[in-house]
């Protein structure tokens, strides 16, 4: 089984996605995204398994920094792979990969139920 954890060090949601996995005796790699990196294909991959208005955080700082025009261009997979690549942290975190099954945002529940399927 191969787990990868993606997000950003300094976001408590994903301290305890990464805190939870630890417990759990899950062996992870963990992928800042900021520093390492993201690719096209990675975020396409995520979206085959979750909606761009699941993966893109309209909520956070980053969204609502961005134009109205910006924010309006984002109308399709495309657009939102763009905006992501370009800034990273508009991303919904954590986002966990478990062998190709995607998972976005963390909750023990959620998690859960990930690991016990």
């Amino acid at each position: 089984m191969t787990i990868t954890l993606y997000g950003i060090p300094n976001c408590d949601t994903v301290k305890k996605a990464r805190v939870w996995l630890g417990e759990q005796r899950h062996d992870f790699a963990f992928h800042d995204f900021k520093k390492q990196g993201l690719t096209a294909d990675v975020v396409a991959g995520w979206l085959r398994h979750v909606p761009r208005d699941v993966l893109v955080n309209r909520k956070g700082t980053t969204w609502r920094a961005l134009s109205d025009e910006r924010k309006a261009a984002v109308v399709d997979d495309a657009s939102a792979i763009a905006l992501v690549l370009e800034f990273p942290s508009i991303v919904k975190r954590p986002v966990l990969d478990r062998d190709g099954q995607v998972a976005i945002g963390f909750s023990a529940a959620q998690y859960a139920q990930i690991f016990n399927s």
